[in-house]
């Protein structure tokens, strides 16, 4: 999907989370598969179709309580399904932006997902497959967050600190968002490795696939350059020697020094 926007702007809203509000409010290009009608709320992730349809809602991560927000959002209404990215995750349920057919005035156009983060209901998800929607997303968590709606009231949802590592391992294989300042950048052949310590092999590590490194360079993003700047990275947590989390797409990562 083409934009006209330059990629080093795109970038920057991204990182930052900031950017020019008209290109924060700027809406994501989505392509449009099809409508429904919600039959019942699964959990505070999957609605079911009266077709027999399961909707998996697309970019956000969801804790405990959200079917109740979702319900109150989806049930028993009429939906439109707008395609991010892969259409279906591998147990066949589509996975889709969620736009109910009831939104008036400055809701309308608001996708459910993104309502949701508003209300501190949710967290924007490690892969979004859009930049302008990632930049959307992301600024809407950031107000809930700012503002400490909904779960980030509760101090056990607050972004880690990346020197602390104990707590950071005690949420291996849980999604994460963590905060710190990147000491060092390294690089082997197939991995860029963001250093928040000076224990390598004990610390909180960021590694970058070099794989991923043509997305990054797509959106202007220079992962060598991220050296002594604070960033907040979201993802899941994987325990090697120390504490690592694997970015594979620049809207993990935001400025926020």
């Amino acid at each position: 999907m083409k934009r006209t926007v330059p990629a080093a702007m795109i970038a920057a809203v991204i990182l930052s989370g900031l950017g020019h509000p008209s290109a924060a409010q700027e809406p994501c290009k989505l392509t449009m598969i099809g409508t429904g009608a919600v039959a019942a709320v699964r959990d505070g992730r999957t609605l079911a179709l009266d077709d027999g349809r399961e909707v998996r809602l697309a970019a956000i991560e969801v804790a405990d309580g959200s079917r109740t927000v979702l319900q109150s959002l989806a049930g028993g209404r009429g939906v439109r399904l707008e395609r991010l990215g892969p259409e279906r995750d591998r147990y066949g349920r589509i996975v889709a932006l969620v736009f109910t057919d009831d939104k008036t005035g400055d809701h309308k156009g608001v996708s459910i997902q993104q309502t949701m983060l508003e209300q501190g209901q949710a967290r924007v998800s490690a892969r979004i497959g859009d930049k302008a929607c990632a930049a959307q997303l992301l600024r809407a968590e950031r107000v809930a967050r700012t503002a400490r709606r909904g779960l980030w009231a509760d101090p056990n949802f607050a972004p880690l600190r990346s020197h602390d590592t104990a707590r950071i391992s005690a949420v291996r294989g849980q999604f994460t968002i963590v905060e710190g300042k990147v000491l060092s950048v390294r690089e082997t052949s197939a991995t860029i490795y963001l250093n928040f310590g000076h224990r390598w092999t004990r610390d909180f590590t960021v590694t970058i696939p070099k794989r991923s490194r043509r997305e990054f360079a797509d959106a202007g993003v220079d992962p060598k350059q991220l050296e002594g700047r604070l960033i907040r990275i979201r993802g899941w947590i994987e325990q090697r020697s120390g504490p690592v989390l694997e970015v594979v797409a620049p809207e993990q990562i935001e400025l926020t020094d």
